[in-house]
């Protein structure tokens, strides 16, 4: 059931408002002036709120101001009966969702609640899938290693300096990604991931800078690429060490002018784009063996972060193994699981060269296959 709020000094109004939405189905509470309602609005959820504009000591532009200020996601519909086009402007400009004149019409009414409703239900279900999108991402470990790289990140994120993050593969370089890009001021904007191993070169420059209709054979539209799509956000160059020298050529400038040029086409795009880049490879190494341009790999790493392995961080085994397993029995739909000390005992014995990826896989593979207790017997059996 949806709960709204009625903000109006109009006696009359509030209760007409209260007998056809409670008699619509919904849950109704009433404030005859503006500081009433903002004290309802900070101590109870509401699903969508009605504010008259005119009333006395407090208007419904400040109400309207002070609830965006207190929880921003609320859904707030406006309404006056002397209303005017620049006010229903200045409304929806403070963030209102409708404004509706009096007298209030039934059928506008229901019509703006109904859409009203379809919003705030957008509104939860966005954050709802925020929320799942954080425990995805999550980093699990309290290991000295992995805290001085939170610390790290916490310290680097609100900045808009680009990150170089290495590791093995497997440790979560992904992840770190996604916590910076989560913690600094982009974060309402893309986080535009590209996986530069996964490209075939002749296609990696089409892809980044994207390309206009015709520029090559099957080029049958124009296309925005990585760098545009991730405007005012965060582009995420997974293995880096595996693109090209002409690509690396054409990231350089971008990054030094904050310019591209799609394939094809001569015309020069500005972009704004936060740049972080991973890689598994020793880039000094490759600036050696002439793979890798020296000066992208200073311009890359303003900020430089290794993460850890797995083996380097043994300590973490226990809280990642009760992690994992919360989080897979409840994806398969099982009761939870628990481990014993001895098991983990052998789990921590082991060598990791897949670090947490392979770590995972193998606590749902005890799921799956041990007993409703994990044992050392089922790791022996099934682990190797």
């Amino acid at each position: 059931m949806l709960k709204i709020l009625v903000i109006d000094d109009e006696r009359s109004i509030r209760n007409t408002l209260k007998d056809i939405l409670g008699f619509e189905g919904y849950h109704v509470e009433l404030a005859e002036n503006g500081k009433t309602g903002i004290g309802l609005v900070q101590s109870n959820d509401f699903d969508i709120i009605f504010c008259d504009i005119k009333m006395p000591e407090m208007d419904g532009l400040e109400v309207l101001e002070q609830i965006r200020f207190i929880k921003p996601e609320s859904t707030v519909v406006m309404i006056s009966g002397h209303g005017t086009i620049d006010t229903a402007v200045e409304a929806i400009k403070k963030g209102a969702f409708d404004f509706i004149e009096k007298p209030l019409d039934l059928n506008r009414l229901l019509i703006t609640l109904r859409n009203a409703s379809d919003k705030t239900a957008l509104v939860k279900e966005t954050q709802i899938l925020k929320q799942k999108a954080g425990k995805r991402f999550e980093i699990i470990g309290d290991s000295p290693s992995i805290r001085k790289v939170l610390e790290m990140c916490d310290r680097v994120a609100p900045t808009d300096a680009k990150v170089l993050i290495t590791g093995d593969n497997g440790t979560g370089k992904e992840l770190i990604a996604h916590r910076l890009h989560e913690q600094s001021s982009r974060a309402e904007n893309p986080f535009v991931e590209v996986n530069c191993a996964a490209i075939p070169s002749e296609l990696i420059e089409s892809e980044l800078f994207g390309h206009e209709k015709g520029a090559f054979t099957s080029a049958i539209k124009q296309r925005k690429g990585k760098f545009e799509q991730a405007d005012g956000g965060t582009l995420f160059l997974d293995e880096i060490g595996d693109m090209s020298l002409s690509a690396q050529a054409k990231v350089l400038r971008a990054l030094q002018e904050n310019i591209i040029t799609r394939v094809g086409s001569d015309k020069p795009i500005e972009v704004n784009v936060r740049v972080f880049a991973a890689t598994n490879k020793d880039l000094q190494k490759e600036i050696k063996n002439g793979t890798f341009r020296e000066d992208l790999y200073h311009r890359l790493s303003v900020i430089l972060i290794h993460v850890p392995s797995l083996d380097q961080r043994k300590e973490d085994i226990p809280v990642l193994a009760n992690y994992f397993i919360e989080q897979l029995c409840n994806e398969y739909g099982q009761p939870l699981r628990e481990i014993t000390p001895e098991a983990l005992a052998i789990l921590a014995q082991r060598s990791w060269s897949g670090n947490i990826r392979e770590f995972r896989n193998v606590i749902e593979r005890l799921i799956i296959l041990g007993g409703k207790t994990i044992t050392e017997e089922d790791v022996a059996n099934f682990v190797g």
